[in-house]
């Protein structure tokens, strides 16, 4: 049972947001009322991707949405988070490929290729035909991006890449991975030097050439319409025409993590709010003790007052790194705190919500627990809550702590 989601905007936020904003958001929740609500419980059971939404998408401009130029929309940060929180609402899983499409392929991309690279795959990633993926988190080395073991050698007019990629969204789908390696052969043992980090190149490694392969995850629990896989490159040859020559050292993928980082604090928004209304309606029509709704128990109330505060806080927080990121002010410790703080706030109304809907909130009759699984892993992606703390608190004491 899905009850209809009539938005949340408990601050009168609206009044904060222009019109082409309300229009970009409202483009966005028809289109997951329409086309993303009636098949997703379907989808996260079966494990499958719904991959026939990817040219609709595509024609609203979702995709690079944010980026100028080269068939994408050119929307504000501020459009561009909205779009990220009402996909969200609809599931995790399609707006991380929003997320990696946009953030992490295109604006890459967008920033550090040639010419040539971005009218070569920028219009076609737009419109939805071809799909990337970025290839950072190897097996061993997550959180500690520096320490990866992967490697690009030159040879002659070509690069020859070695390595291994885990937890990559649309890994085995992609037609484009933007795969990032230390050059020249060093330090093939892990260990790393105080220089490591500065060897770090972007590649565009198109998914078809011999010895590449990628191999979906299975036996998820979480994210399950959406594709994770693990790349694997055994001497795969590339152009050397096909390095982003843009890219310098280890700031270049954190750079674009700061994009995706940036719409995931926006998009957990969504989440957030589908479990906080589907409990508020479900408090309302449910009834226990003397006939009367059980929203009438001041337990249960206490929970939708916590619910809806937390959730107002965070579009607070959200419109407000947006606006500062549209006038060029944003710092990724801003971003940091926006995703630290969106993603736990929804987890934990989750949780709350499910509380609510007591045994119902665990069956496919209802989305929480779908969106409690994925929150589990987003909390997880593209920095995790504690190295998110860690960032904050080095920010304010000036000690790094990792």
């Amino acid at each position: 049972m899905a009850f209809k989601f009539p938005g949340f905007d408990f601050l009168n936020l609206d009044s904060q947001l222009s019109e082409d904003e309300i229009l970009v958001r409202r483009t966005a929740r028809a289109f997951v009322e329409d086309n993303v609500i009636p098949i997703i419980e379907e989808c996260f059971r079966e494990g499958r991707f719904p991959r026939e939404l990817m040219p609709l998408m595509g024609e609203l401009g979702f995709f690079g949405a944010n980026l100028q130029g080269y068939g994408c929309a050119g929307m504000s940060n501020v459009e561009y988070g909205l779009v990220m929180q009402e996909l969200e609402r609809g599931d995790s899983g399609l707006r991380s490929f929003a997320s990696v499409q946009s953030g992490l392929v295109m604006y890459p991309i967008f920033t550090f290729g040639s010419d040539e690279q971005k009218r070569n795959w920028l219009p076609a990633l737009a419109a939805g035909e071809k799909i990337g993926c970025f290839g950072l988190t190897e097996p061993g080395f997550g959180s500690n991006p520096g320490g990866m073991t992967t490697r690009a050698r030159r040879a002659g007019d070509e690069y020859v890449l070695n390595g291994e990629k885990m937890w990559i969204t649309s890994g085995s789908i992609a037609d484009i991975a933007v795969i990032w390696a230390k050059l020249d052969g060093e330090h093939q043992d892990g260990a790393d030097d105080q220089n490591s980090g500065e060897r770090v190149r972007g590649f565009l490694v198109e998914t078809n050439r011999s010895g590449f392969s990628a191999h979906e995850i299975h036996g998820k629990w979480s994210l399950r319409a959406s594709v994770t896989s693990s790349l694997v490159l055994q001497d795969v040859r590339v152009p050397a025409a096909n390095l982003l020559p843009g890219t310098a050292g280890l700031k270049s993928p954190l750079m674009c993590l700061n994009q995706a980082r940036y719409g995931i604090s926006w998009g957990a928004i969504g989440a957030a709010a589908d479990c906080y209304n589907t409990a508020l309606q479900y408090a309302g029509a449910r009834k226990q003790f003397r006939g009367q709704p059980i929203a009438s128990h001041q337990l249960i109330q206490q929970k939708l007052v916590w619910m809806a505060t937390e959730i107002a806080k965070a579009q607070l927080l959200a419109l407000h790194v947006g606006r500062l990121k549209d006038a060029g002010k944003a710092a990724h410790q801003h971003i940091s705190m926006a995703k630290r703080n969106n993603v736990w706030m929804a987890l934990e109304t989750a949780r709350m919500a499910r509380d609510i809907l007591g045994a119902n909130g665990v069956t496919e009759d209802f989305p929480i627990m779908r969106h409690m699984m994925n929150l589990e892993s987003v909390k997880t992606y593209e920095g995790t809550h504690d190295i998110h703390t860690l960032i904050l608190g080095q920010q304010l004491t000036g000690i790094a702590a990792f």
